[in-house]
């Protein structure tokens, strides 16, 4: 049982991260910055997709 539940938390945290790369990427923010924020994203992979959609966004990406 744990092993399975465990299994689905580390899912749901990947397809996360890469919802959240995906929006990095689809942003409007220069090179450099998405560069940034993918690196952190996948180093941290909880706190970096957190704090990219508290802090990271700008107005504009938010909106889109």
């Amino acid at each position: 049982m744990i092993p399975t539940a465990i299994s689905i938390v580390g899912t749901v945290i990947l397809l996360l991260d890469v919802w959240a790369i995906i929006s990095v990427l689809m942003g409007r923010s220069g090179v450099l910055r998405k560069i940034f924020w993918i690196v952190i994203i996948l180093l941290l992979p909880l706190i970096g997709m957190g704090l990219y959609f508290l802090l990271g966004r700008s107005s504009a990406d938010a909106g889109a």
